[in-house]
């Protein structure tokens, strides 16, 4: 469809008025499209036509208003590196409407009731950041926000020094939060937290709005989907770096992109926010964070529900999150059926590479072509007697599986990514853009929807991370 052509609803303002607060947008000076999405074009039923025309530029920059659209800011609570915060909400991001039960979002589009003094502006290098790297984790085949266009401008944001401003038009299936439900319940608002509770299934888990205990029953799909996602986080080196409870999604998505990182080496204590001094959020504590937010979530909910009866299901949680990370890391090694010895080899594994500071991606991928030559696995390592013990493990491991070595590593091949959008590659495409050249994110964004791809013209990028950059720390703002 044309945008003239398009009708939004706005089903969240059916909350209470207390859910959310009306906002205008205010533009960004200057503004022009960087990037636009057409697969998520077309979720969204818009003509890919479109995405070239300065309609859609003003329609992603928060000037051109679609029939139907209501303007709004979510109203949130959180617990912040653990500590509770009574009162969120979007403080940049700006809700215009929804198409497909996908919701829209401008991040960086001014000022809400809930900026709490900050100016409601997202600046180029974090825009840049939070649109590759929603769509490199939808290619990976992880739960996350994406995002349907970028905007640039000649608008001074100042945060160190003077930046310029940018817009992300982020969309996804939900924005609850666990914080959402936080705030109604420190405040003893029951009669808006049923109703949230009731949006919150309607939208997320329509299948079980029948069900006589569905309140039990929606907490049960929620330490579901968040034990998985965390088990995907892990297995694939992902490092969120700020899973505040105002972060986490009630859905099981990837929400809030930060100064999150890939690993480079392997480093289980990895903390890749700067302002994370006790490593609350470090790479290796994610699975830990995932199951106490879910108690702050399953404290908010107990209004509604038994606290017992919500006890008894999160006390599932460690086990979910076991099985689903087992299962992942038996893909990644090609491990056609788990045995209870698989747990040992993993843990040898993840200590050798600990050991050697060995890529996390990089050391996956080159396995997957493993066929008994060790050559290639122990250029890897600096250190070779390490690796061969490991491989000795894993040669004995691989004679009790069914499949041939071709089957084997063609799963493996679609399993271990050859890329990742690591930060020092995200870091060259916003120096690069920063300066008013933006194909570096547009090779990017192919490498974000084809990860697992031959991309000959960007094999620079497979290798192990130049070791200057490798496994820095980045500030919230990134």
């Amino acid at each position: 469809m044309k945008l003239n052509e398009i009708k939004l609803s706005n089903p969240y303002l059916t909350l209470p008025d207390e859910c959310h607060d009306r906002v205008t947008p205010a533009p960004l000076k200057n503004a022009f499209l960087i990037h636009a999405n057409e697969e998520v074009a077309k979720m969204l039923d818009i003509d890919v036509e479109e995405l070239n025309t300065e309609s859609f530029a003003n329609f992603a920059n928060g000037v051109l208003a679609l029939e139907g659209s209501e303007t709004f800011a979510m109203c949130y609570a959180g617990h912040q590196f653990g500590h509770f915060v009574p009162r969120l909400g979007d403080g940049r991001a700006i809700n215009i409407g929804t198409i497909n039960n996908l919701h829209m979002q401008l991040k960086g589009a001014g000022q809400t009731k809930y900026s709490r003094s900050g100016d409601g502006r997202a600046v180029l290098r974090s825009s840049i950041r939070e649109y590759l790297m929603s769509e490199a984790m939808f290619g990976l085949g992880i739960e996350t926000t994406r995002a349907l266009a970028l905007i640039g401008s000649k608008h001074e944001v100042y945060r160190q020094s003077w930046e310029k401003g940018a817009i992300v038009l982020r969309v996804s299936p939900s924005w609850v939060r666990f914080g959402t439900f936080e705030y109604f319940a420190h405040k003893k608002k029951y009669k808006e937290l049923e109703a949230l509770a009731d949006y919150a299934i309607a939208e997320s888990y329509p299948h079980l709005m029948d069900e006589p205990n569905k309140y039990l029953h929606f907490f049960t799909e929620v330490v579901g989907k968040t034990a998985r996602l965390m088990a995907e986080w892990q297995a694939v080196g992902f490092n969120h770096g700020v899973m505040n409870t105002d972060n986490m999604s009630i859905a099981g998505l990837t929400i809030d992109y930060g100064p999150y990182a890939f690993l480079d080496d392997y480093d289980f204590q990895y903390i890749c926010n700067h302002t994370d001094s006790g490593g609350r959020y470090s790479f290796g504590n994610q699975p830990n964070i995932g199951e106490w937010n879910l108690r702050a979530f399953m404290l908010a909910l107990s209004p509604l529900v038994n606290s017992d009866r919500l006890e008894k299901i999160i006390e599932h949680y460690p086990r979910l999150y076991t099985e689903r990370y087992l299962y992942l890391m038996g893909k990644k090694t090609g491990l056609d059926k788990a045995q209870e010895s698989d747990i040992d080899l993993f843990k040898h594994l993840l200590g050798m590479l600990q050991g050697l500071n060995i890529d996390y991606t990089l050391f996956f991928r080159t396995l997957s072509h493993y066929s008994g030559d060790r050559s290639d696995m122990l250029k890897l390592a600096l250190f070779h007697k390490p690796m061969n013990d490991w491989l000795d493990s894993y040669d004995e491991r691989l004679k009790e599986n069914s499949s041939s070595t071709e089957e084997r590593q063609e799963i493996m091949l679609e399993t271990n990514p050859k890329y990742v959008l690591k930060n020092y590659m995200l870091q060259e495409a916003i120096d690069a853009a920063e300066e008013g050249d933006y194909s570096m994110i547009n090779d990017l964004f192919k490498i974000a929807q084809n990860p697992y791809a031959e991309h000959e013209n960007f094999e620079r990028w497979a290798g192990a991370t130049p070791d200057e950059f490798k496994n820095k720390k980045l500030s919230c703002s990134s």
